[in-house]
């Protein structure tokens, strides 16, 4: 990989984005998207004309920037800063829209990703994040969807498994910090449930507010993300939290235990605790395995890994961990983790500074990049 060509293809790349209409920061935005993408693909996959690459790239960052932009700016007009307790009393029809979206002649797959664009405001490139696929495979997918409901009259609501798993994507979007879509979400969840009493839109609801609750603490003044077990608590919005739990426990009460349910009871776990050294992750453990039951996702089993290491000993997690697929995205931090509890800070080191490569999120990549200095730092690299 040539970097000094990156560097010198840069500037004249941001120029051509200007001169086509985009604005100086948003074009060098694009244009760092673009480099990055370049760094993963090029060492495998050269272009023949890398300028002519780079700006067919970042002029499509650019136009996905622009278009999730307006549709943020939509939303921001129907939902205050912090969703407030209680039914939402606006009235709108966006949620109907997530149910019209969710068309029966749809696969749940296809309609999820549809309504994510069309209606979520999210671009291409982080729905395909957001399922685990290339940009282009997403791409692909959205087009033949637009293309089976083209002739089809919206007028038969979808189901609500696939409107709830639409918002729980836009909530995670917006709660990455990426895009802020995280309180319009709670704020159509709380619609949804004023509006049909079933107990997986209440562990939805519960979960969306367990995770919001925690918002304040979740990055430092200086825009760093900041792990849980460092969270000052005392930042935690106690309110939301008293009211996700009671939520949760009115669910898990009609005996109809599902994935959102499950997610929520151990966020409720982890807000429940006074410090992270008090985390009951015994329990955080069993209802994982209830999680893996409900979803068998690879995802959740990763996840499962961490909360064994803090159970039962890094040494555990690590077990537990070996049975993953090692291209699961953060598979290579979690792996960092587990091996720095283990007193093997050489390899920890190697695999944060490997996991920040691969990281799609700028604050996460400075986290872990930070992460694999301290430890070098550490062992006198």
């Amino acid at each position: 990989m040539d970097e000094d060509l990156l560097r010198t293809l840069t500037p004249a790349v941001i120029g051509i984005l200007v001169r086509r209409g985009a604005d100086f920061a948003t074009a060098e935005d694009a244009v760092q998207d673009a480099l990055v993408e370049a760094l993963r693909t090029w060492p495998t996959d050269p272009p023949r004309d890398p300028k002519g690459w780079l700006v067919t790239r970042a002029w499509r960052r650019f136009l996905d920037a622009t278009r999730s932009d307006a549709a943020r700016r939509r939303r921001e007009g129907l939902v205050v800063e912090e969703p407030a307790p209680g039914p939402a009393p606006e009235v709108d029809d966006t949620l109907q829209l997530y149910f019209r979206c969710a068309h029966p002649s749809l696969s749940p797959s296809s309609a999820v990703a549809l309504t994510l664009r069309a209606v979520g405001g999210l671009t291409t490139r982080q729905i395909a994040q957001a399922y685990l696929v290339p940009e282009a495979t997403m791409a692909q997918r959205i087009s033949r969807a637009k293309r089976t409901v083209s002739g089809v009259r919206l007028d038969q609501p979808g189901d609500v498994g696939t409107v709830l798993r639409v918002l729980y994507l836009v909530f995670n979007e917006g709660y990455s910090g990426e895009v802020d879509l995280s309180a319009e979400a709670v704020r159509l969840a709380r619609q949804l449930a004023a509006a049909i009493d079933h107990p997986e839109v209440a562990g939805l609801l519960a979960l969306m507010l367990l995770h919001h609750a925690r918002r304040p603490a979740r990055t430092a003044p200086d825009g760093s993300l900041v792990p849980l077990a460092e969270q000052d608590r005392s930042r935690w919005d106690t309110g939301l939290i008293a009211e996700g739990v009671a939520v949760l426990q009115a669910a898990l009460a009609r005996d109809q235990l599902g994935e959102f349910q499950a997610q929520a009871a151990i966020a409720a776990l982890h807000a429940d605790a006074p410090t992270a050294a008090e985390t009951d992750w015994v329990q955080i453990v069993e209802w994982y395995d209830e999680l893996v039951r409900l979803t068998g996702s690879p995802v959740v089993r990763l996840n499962r890994a961490v909360a064994v290491g803090e159970a039962d000993g890094a040494r555990a997690g690590l077990a537990a961990l070996a049975e993953l697929d090692p291209s699961l995205p953060r598979h290579a931090a979690v792996e960092a983790h587990l091996r720095e509890r283990d007193g093997d800070l050489g390899a920890a080191a190697r695999l944060y500074a490997e996991a920040a490569q691969k990281a799609t999120n700028l604050a996460e990549r400075d986290h872990l990049t930070r992460q694999a200095a301290r430890l070098n730092a550490c062992s006198g690299r």
